[in-house]
C-alpha cells in the first residue's frame, strides 16, 4: 500500500517540489495545506500516513500545528522541513514530536530518506 502524505508549506513553489518528488516515489498525495491551521484541518479529515510540514508560516507555524496535531493523534508521523539558520526551531519541532527534518532548497535523495526512515521503509 502506498504511503498517503500530507504537504504543508506557504509557498506553492516549495509544495510543487515536494508533490514531484513525492508523485515520483510512488508516494500518494492526499492533501496540501499553506499554513498550520489548514494542516491541522486537513490532518483530521485525511488521516495521512505522513505529514511533511514547514516551520515558518502564518496563521500558525509549523511548530504549533506539530504539537496540535500530535494532541489530537499521538502516533502522527511528522517530518519537519526549513530553510538554514533555523536550527533552534528544527530542536523545538523534535522536541515537540516531529520525527525527523528535511532542510531547504530540497535535494530529491534526503526528502526520501526522511520520509523513509519515518515511515519504517
Amino acid at each position: 500500500m502506498t504511503a498517503r502524505i500530507l504537504i504543508v508549506d506557504d509557498t506553492a513553489f516549495m509544495r510543487r517540489m515536494l508533490r514531484d518528488i513525492l508523485l515520483e516515489a510512488q508516494f500518494e498525495v492526499v492533501a496540501e495545506a499553506a499554513n498550520g491551521q489548514e494542516a491541522v484541518d486537513l490532518y483530521v479529515q485525511e488521516h495521512p500516513d505522513l505529514v511533511i510540514m514547514d516551520i515558518t508560516m502564518p496563521q500558525k507555524d509549523g511548530l504549533a500545528a506539530v504539537q496540535e496535531i500530535l494532541a489530537q493523534d499521538p502516533q502522527a508521523r511528522i517530518v519537519m522541513c526549513s530553510a538554514l539558520g533555523q536550527q533552534d526551531m528544527i530542536m523545538r519541532s523534535l522536541e515537540a514530536g516531529a520525527l525527523d527534518f528535511v532542510q531547504k532548497p530540497f535535494l530529491p535523495d534526503k526528502v526520501l530518506e526522511a520520509v523513509g526512515k519515518v515511515l519504517g521503509s
